[in-house]
Formats: structure tokens, C-alpha cells, sequence
């Protein structure tokens, strides 16, 4: 018998219709000579309930049925005798797939330490079942927003031999014998004998490429995984993660601003329509773990969404949220780790959370940010001060997309990478866009794990990724 998903009989099956359902056993319990089993095969949040007599299983059937095994059954779809859910399905045959002695996930609470420790079996629980599904809902919904935008999918390069964002911080690619590494005669590594003739390393941006694509097909879009060699331990930083990045010719930083908020809107409103089962689950966890003082006390998760979708984005410039900030009772009171004082000082998350969640009261787009903090391709204001970049700022986030019109004067760039010693010579290819037929363009970038963060509430950026990479970890 052809196999019927969770998802489909829980939603459509009709009552008296034969069925064959497999997956995996949440529970099992045994209660007037009736077994009743949980089965979910994580197509849905929702287990279904399966009824048999004892007597229609052999004693090692029933004890092989335990949290963790799997298990194909047959039967007849009959109305639920419980409230949770409409049908319920009368087991007839069962094959018992896969035994789990010692299961590690018992039916009862985990801690998500304890649940990284195990990151190949979590996604079994109702939690990251959810979180996952979302975040599967979330990438169909990006390629879909910028296929209806007429962009092109671009894949840019993950081995690079240039630092898009000048951090240094990144990693290192390589098939020298690190024991016996090749020296020129200055006592540098040679890295014209390693694979590439050249040192290479991860990306940390396919901006780069993906603007000299954008200077030919006009709206591209990158999505792929960046990687950033810092040690960080923070809840909001991984060494691994997916960014989107699109890059537009002929778009201003107004465009830019235009289409980041309504590529926002577009994801979220996506999810509300097609995952609310998943995000009132997590909703209901978010309420609990406040409830049990384990997070920050901010908006409900819903609620958050909703207050992204209900009206525009506040617009501000630098200046303006460095004046908020200054004169802020938080800023006076000293309840700032970082102190506003001067202009020039770079934002840090607390100053963004606050604009957002207590002077604001929804999300803030800060615009036009000093030359001297931000990346060389940024285009210079006519204030020589300030430069065309924009942050998007989430309630219990901060920055969730940073971006700008990138600079397409020649000169202009030539000088901005003189002052901040950006070698010129590896990236001639670069220059050249800006040598035959410059035109004004933008693009932003949006942390794909971020963004799934602030969508399903979930407090650590290392729970909604499948396998976390960060200092000290690659495990799986």
C-alpha cells in the first residue's frame, strides 16, 4: 500500500478509507486494553494517534514500540475519540522498521544545551521540527519573491582569494603540508605552489561578484553560506551561515530601502499564511519561557510579526538616531554597556534594540552612516562625511539586513580604497565595471539564520541551523 504523509491523512483522509502511515514513535501508552501510539513522520507538528487491541500485536512487536523506533502501519481511518485532533487511525498490520533501545529523547523536557550535544536526532522534536519547517519556508519564499522581481539566482564563488568586508577574519584554504610549507626568500609561504597559485580563502560576501553581474543582467540575487573566522560566543554569531544578497543596477539608496522592507514583509507574511500551526507552537513556547523568566521580556512572538507587518519602517538618518540615543534617560542613566557620546560611534545591538523597542515601537531604517565605520564600495554623500548605507533594525534583534548604494565612481573608489589600503591589484576585475559603462547601483545582505531567528522566537542563533559551526565546535 502506497504510503499517505501525516500531513495529508491529519488533513484530508476520509473516514472508513484504508491507510498506510510510517514514521517514527513519539509514545506509547497502554490504558483499558487499548494501545495507543503518537506517530509523526515530521510532515506536520501534529503526531497522529494510532489504536490497537494488544492482542493484534506479538509480545516483541509491543515491546519493540518504544519513543524513538519507527514503524509502518496499515489500517482504517476512523473519527477521533479525543478533541486534538479529527481522525485517528485504527492500526491493523504493524512492521516494525528500526528499533531505538537507550533512545536519548525520552518524552519529556530537554534543554537545547543538551539537544546541541545531539543535533543529528533534534530534529525529532516538536521544537526544531518546527523551527526547520519554517525555515524551509522561508528560503522557497526568497527564491519565489525575487523570481516574481525577475532577478537572476546567481552562485558566486565559496573560495575566494579577496576579503569583501576587509575584516580579515576569515578562513583559509589550502593543500599545502602545513609541517613542510614552501617559503619564498622573504620567509612568506609560497602560495603560488598551493592548488589555487594564490592564498584563497572562504567567502565572507558574494557581493562582489555578484555586482559584476548585476552590471550586465541588472537584479541578481546570491544565496549561499559565508563564513566568518571570529571568535565569537554570542547568541547571535556563527562561524557558518547562509546569507541572501541581491544586487541591483540602476536603483538608488531609496530603491534599496523599497525593496529590502518589502522582501521583509514578503517572508513574513509567507510564513504567517502557510506554517501557523509551527508558529503558534513556538508562540506558545516563547509565552512559556518568558513566563518562566528564561528570556527577555519582549513582545509575543505573533505579535512581533504583526507589528512588522502593520505599518512602514521608521527612516532615519545616523544623525539623527546618534541625537535619540544621546539624550535617551537609558544613555543618561548609564544603562548602556556602551555609552553614546560622540558622532562616529558605531551602533552596537543594545542602541538598535532601543531605538526599535522603546523609542520607535516598531522597525527602523537608519540610512547615510559615517564613511569611517563602514566598507570601502560604499558611495560617498556629498557631505564627504557620510556615506549611502542602510540598517534595517528587528525588535529583539537589531540589525537584521545591512546594505547600500555602492559607490560607482572610479575616482571615487580608487581614493576610498587608497585610504583604507584595499589592495588594488587583486581586484582590477572590480574596477573595471566602474571603467566600462558605470551606472548607479545597491544591494544588501540578509543573514538568512537571523532573520529565521526573529521569525520563530528561538533565543540562540545555533537552534535554527541543522548543524552549528562556531569556535570550538564542528561537530556532525
Amino acid at each position: 500500500m502506497r504510503r499517505t504523509k501525516i500531513k495529508e491523512l491529519l488533513a484530508m483522509a476520509q473516514v472508513g478509507t484504508q491507510a498506510c502511515v510510517k514514521g517514527w514513535v513519539r509514545t506509547k501508552r497502554i490504558s483499558k486494553n487499548i494501545v495507543f501510539i503518537a506517530l509523526n513522520d515530521g510532515s506536520v507538528l501534529h503526531n497522529l494517534q494510532v489504536v490497537t487491541a494488544p492482542s493484534q500485536l506479538s509480545e516483541a512487536t509491543l515491546q519493540s514500540i518504544t519513543p524513538g523506533s519507527s514503524l509502518c502501519v496499515e489500517g482504517v481511518v476512523t473519527t477521533s475519540q479525543g478533541q486534538a485532533q479529527r481522525v485517528e487511525l485504527q492500526g491493523g498490520k504493524f512492521t516494525i522498521l528500526g528499533t531505538a533501545p537507550n533512545y536519548p529523547l525520552q518524552p519529556k523536557k530537554h534543554s537545547f544545551e543538551f539537544l546541541r550535544e545531539i543535533a543529528h536526532l533534534r530534529f525529532r522534536t516538536n521544537t526544531f521540527g518546527a523551527v526547520f519547517r519554517i525555515r524551509h519556508a522561508i528560503s522557497y519564499a526568497i527564491h519565489q519573491f525575487f523570481h516574481d522581481q525577475s532577478f537572476v539566482c546567481l552562485h558566486t564563488p565559496i573560495i575566494t582569494g579577496i576579503d569583501a568586508e576587509g575584516a580579515g577574519a576569515m578562513f583559509n584554504v589550502t593543500t599545502l603540508d602545513a609541517a613542510h610549507l614552501p617559503r619564498q626568500e622573504d620567509g612568506n609561504v609560497d602560495f603560488r605552489q598551493d592548488f589555487f597559485g594564490q592564498k584563497t580563502s572562504l567567502t565572507v560576501s558574494g557581493q562582489l561578484e555578484a555586482e559584476a553581474a548585476a552590471l550586465g543582467l541588472a537584479e541578481v540575487y546570491t544565496f549561499g553560506p559565508t563564513f566568518r573566522a571570529e571568535n565569537s560566543h554570542t547568541t547571535r554569531h556563527l562561524a557558518e551561515f547562509w546569507m541572501v544578497e541581491p544586487e541591483m543596477a540602476f536603483y538608488d539608496l531609496t530603491d534599496n530601502v523599497e525593496l529590502a522592507e518589502a522582501l521583509l514583509k514578503y517572508l513574513i507574511r509567507f510564513v504567517l499564511e502557510q506554517c501557523p500551526d509551527d508558529l503558534a507552537f513556538l508562540h506558545q513556547r516563547a509565552l512559556t519561557a518568558q513566563l518562566q523568566k528564561k528570556v527577555d521580556a519582549t513582545l509575543p512572538l505573533l505579535e512581533r510579526l504583526e507589528l512588522v507587518m502593520a505599518q512602514p519602517f521608521e527612516r532615519i538618518t545616523y544623525t539623527d538616531a546618534i541625537a535619540i540615543l544621546k539624550v535617551s534617560k537609558h544613555n543618561k542613566k548609564g544603562k548602556f554597556v556602551c555609552p553614546i557620546q560622540d558622532w562616529g560611534a558605531d551602533l552596537q545591538a543594545e542602541h538598535e534594540r532601543y531605538l526599535v523597542e522603546q523609542h520607535f515601537k516598531k522597525p527602523v531604517v537608519i540610512t547615510d552612516y559615517p564613511s569611517a565605520i563602514k566598507a570601502f564600495y560604499m558611495r560617498q554623500n556629498e557631505d564627504e562625511k557620510t556615506v549611502a548605507a542602510m540598517d534595517i533594525l528587528f525588535p529583539g534583534i537589531g540589525e537584521i539586513i545591512g546594505g547600500s548604494q555602492r559607490e560607482e565612481r572610479l575616482d571615487r573608489l580608487l581614493t576610498k580604497m587608497q585610504q583604507m589600503k584595499v589592495d588594488k591589484g587583486a581586484l582590477q576585475w572590480y574596477l573595471d565595471t566602474r571603467r566600462f559603462g558605470t551606472v548607479p547601483h545597491s544591494g544588501f545582505g540578509l543573514g538568512l539564520e537571523r532573520f529565521v531567528q526573529f521569525v520563530t522566537g528561538m533565543e540562540n542563533i545555533r537552534d535554527v541551523i541543522p548543524f552549528p559551526r562556531t569556535p570550538g565546535n564542528a561537530s556532525f
